[in-house]
């Protein structure tokens, strides 16, 4: 195939389409699921259920201008303490609903920038999920963190949370890339962040880099991987750059003339890869690495990698619940979203409401579609005899589904034995392509999504 041919191909399949963090997608939800319904589905919980928490903490210091989160820029940390308030009294209220005391298997502080937390406002949040949810020596307690929020005695206050795992993010260390983003970052400031996260006995540490951003090349990029490396961490997160400026105000500041096409992400997402798995981590799905020894490369191998909003992982619990402004949950029943603006949020939670402000219920079909993508997304197969097993009879027509979409497949993306399905390993790249032709609701709701590599 020529570099022309090649180039169209990888643009054509390099479509927009979901990340499918979850399925249903986030643009599905719909504001007839209220607190009713999530009343209805918390206190519905097994007394044996074990859950996972998600608390998301919407502030920033400094507003990075690729970010897609749901996050604002604060100069002062007055908002900060009556946020977490009101994040303990949702923790009341979900403990509340919920009716029992449920073993906590995860929890993750996200945002925005939880390392902006100071020790006391960590302290009683860390006092309220203790008097709510029974912790064990196994139970996982991570943070995200921008190396540029510490001063240095953070440390010891992440030690007294009970920090287990932290994700520190880098994005790229080339300083002209940094200023395009407004992200400046030293590989000074980050190397200090991963030793006192080491010197504390935080036992995984995870980096977050980033490809297709302005000014990015394959030179820039291996640079920046290559110091990545050095650092050591037990994960690395490579995550495609997702240009949504209609969805972010903040990435209409990116100049787009400056960022790769789809030709050039893909060659900088595998010259980032190859150096990875040069350097001895193991590809996880689309976007992780890890080391041979750590639980998530252990669970891939396994069969038993998972995927949720914050990307793969090795969390088996089928309930993760969302703390916080903007915070997506999923429950066996289906996918809960709490209002996005922090002041609807506060009121609402201050009112001794649950603060949704929309989501999702599961039908069976549902069901089965998402267990076919994350198949997809975790391990690039599925097996309809397993999917038999676990869904019935609604498994009954995918041989009929696979057969009409490799119909349309004139790339050869994918293949059929007659049970099995899976991705050719060529084709890798594009999981998230095939991933959406078992989406039943794309064509239900117009949504824009980022490219698929």
């Amino acid at each position: 195939m020529n570099h022309s041919s090649k180039a169209d191909l990888v643009r054509r399949l390099s479509a927009p389409v979901p990340r499918y963090t979850s399925y249903p997608t986030a643009p599905h939800f719909h504001d007839d699921i209220g607190q009713i319904q999530y009343l209805d589905w918390l206190s519905g919980l097994p007394d044996t259920e074990e859950i996972s928490l998600y608390i998301h903490i919407p502030f920033c210091d400094r507003m990075c201008w690729f970010c897609g989160c749901h996050t604002k820029q604060i100069n002062r940390y007055d908002p900060i303490p009556p946020y977490i308030s009101a994040i303990r009294k949702e923790l009341d209220l979900v403990r509340e609903a919920i009716g029992f005391m449920p073993t906590l298997r995860r929890v993750h502080l996200g945002g925005g920038s939880p390392s902006m937390l100071r020790r006391e406002d960590l302290e009683a949040l860390r006092n309220t999920i203790h008097r709510h949810f029974r912790l064990t020596q196994d139970s996982e307690v991570s943070i995200e963190i921008d190396p540029s929020d510490l001063a240095g005695e953070e440390f010891d206050a992440y030690r007294a949370f009970g920090i287990t795992r932290a994700s520190i993010g880098v994005q790229d260390f080339d300083e002209r890339v940094q200023a395009a983003i407004n992200r400046p970052q030293t590989f000074e400031q980050t190397a200090r962040t991963v030793e006192g996260l080491r010197r504390i006995g935080v036992g995984s540490v995870n980096v977050d880099a980033l490809y297709g951003l302005p000014y990015q090349t394959e030179e820039t990029i291996s640079d920046s991987i290559e110091k990545v490396r050095s650092l050591n961490p037990d994960r690395i997160a490579l995550f495609g750059y997702a240009h949504v400026p209609w969805m972010k105000s903040n990435q209409k500041l990116i100049p787009e003339q400056a960022l790769p096409d789809a030709l050039e992400r893909l060659h900088q997402a595998n010259t980032a890869s190859d150096m990875l798995q040069e350097g001895g981590y193991v590809p996880i799905g689309i976007d992780h690495f890890a080391k041979p020894e750590d639980a998530l490369a252990i669970a891939a191998s396994e069969g038993r990698l998972h995927r949720n909003f914050q990307g793969y992982t090795d969390d088996a619990c089928s309930s993760l619940v969302g703390i916080g402004a903007s915070s997506i949950g999923r429950l066996p029943a289906g996918y809960i979203q709490n209002e996005t603006a922090t002041g609807n949020y506060m009121r609402q939670v201050a009112a001794g409401h649950l603060p949704v402000a929309r989501g999702i219920e599961l039908t069976d079909e549902d069901k089965l579609n998402a267990d076919i993508i994350e198949q997809l997304m975790c391990q690039y197969s599925f097996a309809i005899s397993s999917l038999r097993a676990s869904h019935g009879a609604q498994a009954d027509t995918l041989a009929a589904r696979i057969k009409d979409a490799l119909s349309a497949d004139p790339d050869n993306l994918a293949n059929f034995d007659g049970d099995t399905f899976w991705v050719q390993p060529q084709s890798r790249a594009f999981v998230r392509t095939v991933a959406s032709w078992f989406d039943a609701r794309m064509q239900e709701k117009a949504a824009r999504y980022s490219m698929a590599v």
